[in-house]
């Protein structure tokens, strides 16, 4: 028995099988070189590789995904045609990201669908899905938690930190982010 008390993260371990810890290895290895060093108007090429790797992608050729983004798990990803992941995009993917038509993530956002239980030393991971709805926009470097859902034509300001859902045709900012006002039908050019 040790003398040494409790501390967070005693005895954690990895959740994930060592085949799933393989073809994420293998994974970031093609993410750092092919992926990453594609060139920017290559979205195709991406989102193909992203689909080898497992995504949920049906039309590729009308994703467009940045060769900066970083995504962990591809096989938890669901991009629907129209959606765009841009420039510095992470989606820590522990649990499935979902786009759906339309959707658009500005550069340096961050979706983390993963936490950990801090009620217990070990802090088992905790993850739930996130969903970005039909034609909603994140602004630059917003940030979305675990389990959140983002409404469709819903606008979300710059830098906001999303912790719970929000609601559909709504223009929202914020830390917490919130609702502030309703969003008009967007008009035609």
């Amino acid at each position: 028995m040790s003398d040494e008390p409790p501390y967070l993260g005693q005895h954690c371990v990895t959740p994930y099988p060592r085949r799933e810890v393989l073809r994420r290895w293998l994974w970031a290895f093609v993410q750092a070189t092919i992926f990453r060093w594609s060139p920017r108007p290559c979205h195709g090429f991406r989102t193909r590789l992203l689909r080898l790797f497992g995504a949920d992608i049906p039309a590729p050729g009308q994703v467009v995904v940045f060769p900066t983004a970083r995504i962990t798990f591809p096989w938890k990803l669901t991009l629907a045609p129209r959606s765009m992941v841009g420039r510095n995009v992470t989606l820590y993917n522990l649990a499935r990201i979902t786009l759906c038509r339309g959707a658009n993530l500005s550069q340096n956002c961050h979706l983390c669908a993963g936490t950990h239980d801090f009620n217990r030393w070990d802090m088992p991971l905790v993850t739930a899905p996130i969903v970005i709805g039909e034609n909603a926009w994140l602004g630059a470097d917003v940030f979305v938690g675990p389990g959140v859902t983002v409404g469709e034509l819903c606008v979300v300001g710059a830098r906001s930190v999303v912790a719970r859902d929000l609601p559909p045709r709504k223009i929202c900012v914020g830390q917490p982010c919130r609702p502030v006002k309703d969003r008009a039908e967007p008009r035609s050019a």
